[in-house]
């Protein structure tokens, strides 16, 4: 199995390079590729999580194309074959894990639905009782189901954390018709994917999403409902009140804290076994949300 580190693609230009993504200009759209990294606490870590990039990539084309209806996205082809001939010679590296995607011009800000209490939203709400400024019920506990899905926007930092912001201060950054339109998309995105992922026997607890714009269109980027983006549940062992087994990063966040790691100087690799359940958990959580054995 070949890992994917670094992505060198000398015949284009790059146009950004993220920690796990990385983007070329070709003609007039963009070219992701998404490596076998995996970061964790604003780090890239050492180790590599085999068929990482191409999990992402094919979990994010099933989502693309089951809400195309609520949201059109900037998805072109996943196909290597529809890519420009200069693109062929790297078909090995380019297979299953990039996407040929529309240009638009990215909002600066992670719009973030939660329908459950976890992570930096059950943070916030211990500390005031509210999450980016929504005040929620007392007495709730560590991943709580929420009445109804909240939408909680966050700034989208080139480095550190993003930071949860409110509804009203997205508002002054994108302009408030704009910010009711993403909110109430985000909204939708999420209530149909969350039941997909029920009927699958799956709980999506919260998500995030990229939107842009291109000649004036709301128009999904980045990636959607990956085990990247998003926290999955079981719902056969979900329990209110504790930390829940995931099918998602948080594993890895949850192996990090457990180590003597300071989280302000180089990462530690992470062992094999670790890996290797990592791996596991993103390849299931495709098969089972995506109803398809291979990638």
């Amino acid at each position: 199995m070949n890992e994917v580190s670094e992505i060198n693609i000398p015949e284009l230009e790059l146009f950004k390079k993220g920690q796990v993504r990385d983007v070329y200009e070709v003609e007039d759209k963009l070219l992701v590729i998404a490596s076998d990294r995996i970061s964790a606490f604003d780090y890239v870590l050492p180790s590599l999580i085999p068929d990482k990039g191409k999990v992402l990539t094919q979990i994010s084309k099933f989502w693309f194309e089951y809400t195309s209806l609520v949201c059109p996205n900037h998805l072109l082809s996943t196909d290597v074959d529809d890519f420009p001939l200069v693109l062929q010679q790297h078909r090995t590296l380019l297979d299953k894990r990039s996407m040929l995607v529309k240009r638009t011009e990215v909002f600066p800000v992670e719009c973030v639905v939660r329908g459950y209490l976890a992570g930096s939203g059950w943070k916030d709400y211990l500390a005031t009782g509210k999450t980016s400024g929504i005040k929620l019920p007392s007495g709730l506990k560590l991943c709580d189901r929420l009445e109804e899905p909240i939408f909680t926007p966050a700034t989208k930092a080139e480095e550190g954390h993003d930071i949860n912001i409110s509804y009203q201060e997205m508002q002054k950054i994108i302009g408030e018709e704009m910010a009711q339109k993403v909110k109430r998309v985000s909204i939708e995105l999420y209530q149909k994917a969350a039941l997909h992922a029920l009927s699958k026997g799956i709980i999506i607890a919260d998500t995030k999403f990229e939107f842009g714009l291109q000649e004036g269109e709301l128009i999904l980027v980045d990636e959607i409902f990956t085990p990247d983006s998003s926290r999955f549940w079981p719902v056969s062992t979900y329990t209110p009140g504790i930390s829940q087994a995931s099918l998602d990063k948080q594993f890895v966040r949850d192996y990090l804290e457990g180590t003597d790691w300071d989280k302000q100087s180089a990462p530690p690799e992470l062992p094999d076994d670790i890996i290797q359940q990592t791996g596991e958990r993103y390849r299931e959580i495709f098969r089972l949300l995506s109803g398809k054995d291979e990638l």
